[in-house]
């Protein structure tokens, strides 16, 4: 069977629910830090009563990271006077020296490290493409068969084959600006072109969940159907922690902004193994050790989990990486965590809050825009959001600009791919190729059946699968 292009029905009007959700966002890793007070200030975080396996756990581990639970136990640790390693692991570098080893702080003042903005002439290419890949598809134009070779581009082509070596071997993401989602005339139109410029990042599209969508639409839908409440992130205005998608490449096309918050945020993770290595080279023992117990959330799989490390080998070239959701280790209040699968250790919290933490320390904060494609190197880059409250035609918040916000009162909405560049793909360590086999290998049971949601889903079975989501 051939791949299925979707129209769901927009969902306006849908009831959103404000700041349900709060993310803990702070702006420094614990240097300088004494007590969670000199954290800045936040909204509380408001999640549903948990679940019974989540009330008490022998680490106190939160999916939300806590600083004060975090700098509590790195106290209590050091009290304990062990003997731990001095070196980090044998095979392991003491740094990663490499472009995609950076700062946020680079990136301060100086978007142009960062973005490209289209050019008229970009555009003039971009319809033509269109118009041509459309001519040529005999009246049944699909994204699946989109390729560099079917979707040519002259020049802006070799503008985003540079840029698809800089997501690979040099800082790991990029942010292309400019394709106004309201310049096509239909949604599947704007599918087109979005799978053709983003080709020649990654050829390769991945099916990110069990019912083969090739694209996922992160948006919050709001209290629109019983038991909205336990919906899963992608599909919420919670924040999210740093983590990692289960892909090689991940772009994030920006559909509409929220009233306020949404932030995106990206963090090099060659950065966070340095500052980790230099001061507690034992935690990278802890964050390579093949003992992490990850949720498979099916408690009639058995064992209803899998064991592998969260930093991995990568290659000579590019040296160990995370890979890895928080999700699938800590439970969350919209995902409890399996009953009687085994609970971290101290030791595996620790480290889990150190990566996240050193993290927001590193981070590069910024606002996109409408029309921005946000290009990112999964395997060299982690990412986190703020939590964010959407525009309602009722609220009385109005978009800025001229436009007010009832006139759209669609919300944050992104519009996911998951893509892999087979000339430039990272090597990657065996324990995890199952895990991308999945999402890639058209022989695959997520791939048999690929299908193209050209907007957002509304069945709610989908909004609350708690495999349906980032991992």
């Amino acid at each position: 069977m051939g791949p299925t292009l979707v129209y769901h029905p927009p969902a306006e009007n849908l009831p959103h629910l404000v700041n349900r959700f709060g993310a803990q966002d702070t702006a420094s890793l614990t240097s300088g830090w004494t007590s969670p007070s000199q954290v800045p200030a936040q909204a509380p975080t408001r999640f549903p009563s948990p679940h019974p396996s989540q009330t008490a756990t022998p680490t106190d581990i939160e999916w939300d990271p806590s600083l004060e639970t975090y700098l509590k136990r790195v106290e209590r640790l050091a009290q304990l006077g062990e003997s731990l390693p001095k070196a980090v692991p044998d095979g392991f570098p003491t740094a990663i020296h490499s472009a995609r080893a950076w700062d946020g702080a680079d990136f301060e003042n100086n978007e142009a490290a960062y973005v490209y903005s289209l050019t008229e002439q970009d555009f003039e290419e971009v319809d033509q493409a269109l118009k041509t890949f459309i001519e040529q598809s005999d009246g049944n134009p699909n994204p699946e068969s989109i390729t560099p070779e079917t979707f040519i581009l002259p020049r802006l082509g070799k503008k985003l084959t540079e840029l698809a070596e800089t997501i690979h071997s040099g800082q790991g993401f990029f942010v292309l600006r400019g394709l106004d989602p309201d310049h096509f005339d239909s949604s599947l139109e704007k599918i087109l072109a979005y799978v053709g410029i983003t080709s020649y990042i990654g050829e390769t599209k991945a099916c990110q969940d069990a019912g083969g969508s090739r694209v996922l639409h992160i948006k919050d839908r709001g209290m629109a159907f019983p038991g909205a409440e336990m919906r899963q992130a992608p599909y919420s205005n919670v924040g999210q922690p740093f983590h990692t998608d289960a892909c090689d490449l991940l772009v994030m096309y920006v559909q509409e902004l929220a009233a306020s918050g949404g932030h995106f945020k990206l963090a090099s993770s060659a950065q966070i193994y340095n500052d980790i290595a230099a001061t507690r080279p034992d935690v990278i023992h802890t964050l390579a050790s093949d003992s992490w117990i990850f949720d498979k959330f099916s408690p009639h799989l058995q064992p209803p989990y899998e064991i592998r490390p969260i930093l991995l080998p990568f290659g000579e070239k590019h040296g160990p990486s995370f890979f890895y959701s928080r999700r699938p280790l800590t439970g969350s209040p919209v995902a409890p965590r399996t009953p009687g699968i085994p609970q971290m250790t101290e030791r595996q919290a620790e480290a889990l809050d150190m990566v996240h933490f050193t993290a927001v320390k590193r981070q590069l904060s910024f606002t996109a825009q409408r029309g921005d494609l946000i290009m990112v190197n999964n395997l060299a880059v982690m990412h986190a959001r703020d939590a964010f409250t959407d525009f309602h035609p009722d609220s009385g918040n109005e978009q800025s600009g001229t436009e007010k916000a009832g006139k759209r009162a669609r919300g944050r909405h992104i519009i996911r791919l998951w893509l892999r560049n087979n000339r430039l793909e990272w090597p990657k360590p065996e324990i995890i190729r199952p895990v991308l086999d999945l999402k890639y290998d058209p022989r695959s049971e997520w791939c048999k059946n690929p299908v193209w949601h050209l907007e957002p889903p509304t069945l709610p079975e989908r909004l609350l699968a708690r495999r349906f989501t980032c991992s």
